[in-house]
């Protein structure tokens, strides 16, 4: 199965009021190749799964400007101002996750579970319209799985058959969401041979990723 993909066949696959998740810790191991794709295809009413907004210009910063997005589900905003102008206005809808909790709801998503149970939020706005569950006399929120129709990721490099390696920080998020979303989409800086790849240095296997795109083509 050839997975190299182009930017046309990409742009294709977007549509309005799509679930995508993009991978990045303020811009940090985001594909901003296919940021700009998305914002090319002018899809619209984006539910957007990211760990933040980062900022205006960089990152997932752009489709908040450019009011492509109608939810975001987000640890923090970032350092993105119009995200927080957007959210406070009601003109966007942003709920905001505990990080940790974030990063677990994407993983029970991958795995198919039903949710994860964790203490962060109890007694906090973090528990409205959560169900509570008490476990050995500690309770804890239910906090329900994610997943999203695309997923957008970044990574240092890939075999040809989609198995991932990422650089140093800018893993993040990215091997997580690679679970969690029923097209998988990855940007990479080099593209080697089936065989190439250390074994023991791949963080994402093959069989997660749909497409690749290689930077520069």
């Amino acid at each position: 199965m050839n997975k190299i993909t182009t930017i046309e066949e990409i742009s294709s696959i977007f549509k309005n009021g799509m679930s995508i998740m993009v991978g990045g810790f303020l811009g940090v191991g985001t594909s901003e190749n296919l940021v700009t794709i998305l914002m090319k295809s002018d899809v619209r009413d984006i539910t957007l799964i990211a760990n933040d907004t980062a900022f205006t210009e960089k990152g997932v910063g752009p489709l908040i400007v450019n009011r492509r997005v109608t939810k975001a589900i987000v640890s923090h905003i970032g350092t993105n101002q119009e995200t927080g102008r957007q959210m406070i206005a009601g003109e966007l809808d942003v709920e905001l996750v505990p990080q940790g909790t974030l990063a677990e709801r994407v993983r029970a998503g991958g795995a198919g579970l039903g949710g994860v149970l964790t203490p962060t939020g109890v007694g906090t706005v973090v528990e409205e319209g959560k169900q509570k569950i008490e476990v050995d006399g500690r309770e804890f929120l239910l906090e329900k799985p994610l997943r999203a129709e695309v997923a957008l990721l970044k990574a240092y490099k890939a075999d040809k058959a989609g198995n991932l390696v990422f650089h140093q920080s800018a893993r993040n998020f990215n091997p997580l969401m690679a679970l969690a979303a029923d097209l998988v989409i990855v940007e990479v800086e080099q593209l080697v041979e089936i065989g190439e790849l250390d074994p023991d240095a791949i963080m994402t296997p093959g069989i997660l990723v749909d497409k690749i795109l290689v930077q520069g083509r």
